[in-house]
């Protein structure tokens, strides 16, 4: 069935195309009333009961250099499969049953490149309601802690929604492009949200898995990697929660010009009281890291140990981190995904 699946698709989008289309920066979708919904759904079914019994196959029937919404229904359960979508498959959303119900779990951990159980390189990506994990550390084992990557997401235009991403180190590869995270959990002890992306994580739960790790480890949450003073990605964390047991320094960087914002956030108490860390390779270099908290509460937010190169934001620039405007200020991608 999957070999029918891309003709029945290509004759589906030629009898839709028309008044019931909508064109926006060229993506197609349909309108229902108000709504607008993807042109094609995929099921996916481990009974056996839908179009596929695994994602990627899925994922597989989408025809290359597709410009159409594609949604790709996910039934409950945990799919033990690497999936990845290439470069050349944008306009596909991946919609779960719920993230503590829809599972996608693999324990590569070869070199961090190999070991990613999701991987998403195309433009134009949307999840939601699903958990990636990378079972090598998590749930916690006896393995010796090493880079084990749950999702990596290097296409521009991805949006995850009400997502879970599970591992102890290199959790979420955020590598590049403009990512949109909201009521996302993301778990991990060790550079557990690295990359060079502009991101938005907004309403997220950042969780610290101290259990993941040898005890008395001190853990981090980001290792941000922007390399230029002019370069403009960077993590701005908008009303998260950031918990778990043990202790963790919010970052520390991965590049010279390493960028992490911390806006109106819940720190508890497992929020190391320096919060930054400078690592190997940036002492000296502290006052090129643009690391800032601005509004965050909780017993975790008291700032008066914290290192002296905390930058401090004016109005103006935190305006700028913390709006939608930061990931999407022209174009308006996030309001042209269907629903």
């Amino acid at each position: 069935m999957g070999l029918l699946l891309p003709l029945y698709f290509c004759a589906f989008v030629a009898l839709m195309v028309g008044s019931e289309g909508g064109l926006a920066n060229g993506q197609y979708y349909r309108h229902v009333g108000n709504r607008r919904l993807p042109y094609q759904t995929f099921f996916v079914d481990q009974s056996g009961r839908g179009n596929f019994s695994t994602i990627q196959s899925a994922i597989d029937a989408v025809h290359p250099n597709n410009t159409f919404w594609i949604c790709i229904r996910i039934k409950a359960g945990t799919y033990r499969e690497k999936v990845k979508i290439p470069n050349d498959k944008p306009y596909i959303i991946l919609k779960g049953q719920g993230r503590r119900n829809t599972w996608v779990e693999w324990d590569d951990h070869y070199d961090t490149a190999q070991s990613p159980t999701f991987t998403s390189e195309a433009d134009n990506i949307v999840a939601k309601s699903i958990s990636f994990r990378n079972t090598y550390n998590n749930p916690a084992n006896k393995n010796p802690t090493a880079p084990a990557v749950a999702a990596m997401v290097k296409g521009d235009k991805s949006a995850f929604y009400r997502c879970g991403f599970y591992g102890v180190q290199d959790t979420l590869w955020d590598v590049q492009g403009r990512h949109y995270y909201h009521k996302c959990t993301i778990q991990g002890a060790i550079d557990f949200i690295f990359g060079a992306g502009q991101s938005l994580f907004e309403q997220c739960s950042i969780a610290y898995f101290g259990e993941g790790v040898e005890p008395g480890t001190v853990g981090y949450i980001t290792a941000q990697g922007r390399t230029g003073p002019y370069d403009s990605n960077g993590f701005v964390f908008k009303d998260c929660s950031v918990h778990g047991s043990g202790s963790t320094y919010l970052g520390r960087p991965w590049r010279d010009y390493s960028r992490v914002i911390f806006y109106n956030s819940n720190f508890s108490h497992v929020v190391h009281p320096r919060g930054w860390s400078p690592g190997a390779g940036s002492v000296g270099k502290e006052q090129q890291l643009t690391y800032a908290e601005h509004s965050c509460f909780g017993p975790g937010a008291n700032t008066s140990q914290r290192v002296s190169w905390v930058k401090k934001l004016g109005e103006a620039e935190l305006n700028q981190f913390t709006s939608m405007s930061y990931i999407d200020s022209t174009e308006g991608w996030l309001n042209d995904q269907p629903f």
